[in-house]
């Protein structure tokens, strides 16, 4: 119990820090939290005219896949960071403390959390300000909302893992472009049917797409009309790849940060 709770005091002087920084450069975080917004303004009042979707209010159909992809593009922020901390060495002086092994890893992820809370809260609020509404009740909302941040938490690993491997600036603007495509590859903006066979199979056992569809049932929204077994059993897949996802990377993220010297 004693190295339980050194560790998790060890995780949260290590979130701290993060949260310091915060305060310290506001200007990031607050056009962290705003770009997500911006994105939703381009797609609900310039772009989304011309998308036809079930129902026919196109803001109804897209916020669920909204909330999906500021979920994916928040791992940019994770190995964005975690690189820069490795990169300055930052990281092996944490190692070098009489600290928990596990807080540099554990602190990172509590901030990101956090961080993702704050997004999805900010993001929900412009949602409802531009016309879309929970239908389901609060207790599906909430349910809706746990999908989107279990799938965050899958994402954490992997961007801290690829954060961890990371040795130089360029790979992490490449890395940062990359996500880009695993976002717009999914049913959060358009439907997989109107893809060429291939690219739409890919979009279908996309994790976002299945967290996506799950979130737009829960929250009682309109979703593509799509007769394919990864569209049948979003729900399931929602919860079922978050986890496959963290019991890969939890552990080699594990491996990279105890083998990060040698």
């Amino acid at each position: 119990m004693n190295r339980l709770t050194w560790a998790l005091a060890d995780g949260w002087t290590v979130t701290r820090r993060e949260v310091t920084h915060w305060t310290a450069n506001p200007g990031q975080l607050v056009a962290g939290l705003l770009f997500p917004v911006m994105v939703l303004l381009l797609f609900a009042y310039l772009l989304g005219g011309g998308i036809a979707v079930p129902g026919g209010d196109y803001r109804e159909f897209l916020m669920p896949g909204m909330f999906a992809m500021t979920m994916v593009f928040g791992l940019e922020g994770t190995f964005t960071a975690i690189a820069n901390d490795v990169t300055k060495g930052v990281t092996d002086r944490f190692r070098s403390l009489p600290m928990a092994s596990s807080a540099v890893v554990s602190g990172r992820a509590a901030a990101d959390m956090l961080t993702t809370v704050l997004s999805l809260t900010v993001l929900i609020v412009s949602g409802l300000a531009v016309g879309w509404s929970a239908r389901n009740g609060f207790g599906d909302a909430l349910a809706a909302v746990g999908l989107l941040l279990w799938l965050r938490f899958a994402l954490l690993w992997a961007g801290i893992w690829l954060g961890l491997k990371i040795r130089n600036p360029e790979a992490v603007m490449a890395l940062q472009i990359l996500v880009w495509p695993i976002g717009f590859l999914s049913n959060a903006i358009t439907s997989p049917a109107t893809m060429p066979g291939w690219l739409g199979v890919i979009a279908d056992w996309n994790p976002l797409s299945s967290t996506a569809a799950a979130a737009r049932e829960l929250f009682g929204n309109p979703g593509w009309a799509n007769d394919t077994w990864a569209a049948a059993h979003a729900l399931e897949l929602a919860l079922a790849w978050p986890l496959v996802i963290t019991a890969i990377f939890a552990p080699l993220s594990v491996r990279a940060y105890r083998n990060l010297s040698r």
